[in-house]
């Protein structure tokens, strides 16, 4: 698990798309969000956009690794089905985001709340 993590304009996007084009055995965690779409953008590549709704089910279901709500009901996360897809393809993760995603995440294998994401870190790294 690779956590690339600075303010906005830091070049952390730019690092991990050269990681990701130079290492096969990277692949990219999808984020979810609750913003609207950009023309550019394609769903399940770029984001997993959802409705305010559909994003605050999966947290009261416990979906997600990490979440935070950066402006009034628009949300962002990574969802623990997202982190299973990367390493069902037996694949390392890169994460490209915020500081506070990034705690959370480090929060996580510290807790009972996914035991198994601390086993697998061991076992994959």
């Amino acid at each position: 698990m690779f956590i690339f993590t600075a303010p906005s304009g830091a070049g952390k996007t730019t690092i991990v798309r050269a990681m990701l084009q130079k290492y096969p055995w990277l692949d990219f965690s999808v984020s979810a969000t609750t913003r609207a779409r950009r023309d550019h953008e394609t769903e399940g590549k770029d984001y997993y956009f959802m409705s305010v709704e559909q994003f605050k089910s999966k947290m009261n279901n416990r979906e997600f690794v990490e979440w935070e709500e950066v402006y009034a009901d628009q949300y962002y996360g990574t969802l623990r089905s997202e982190i299973d897809r990367v390493w069902s393809q037996g694949k390392h993760i890169v994460f490209d985001i915020d500081v506070k995603g990034a705690i959370n995440i480090k929060k996580h294998t510290e807790t009972d709340v996914w035991p198994s994401l601390s086993n697998r870190l061991l076992l994959k790294c």
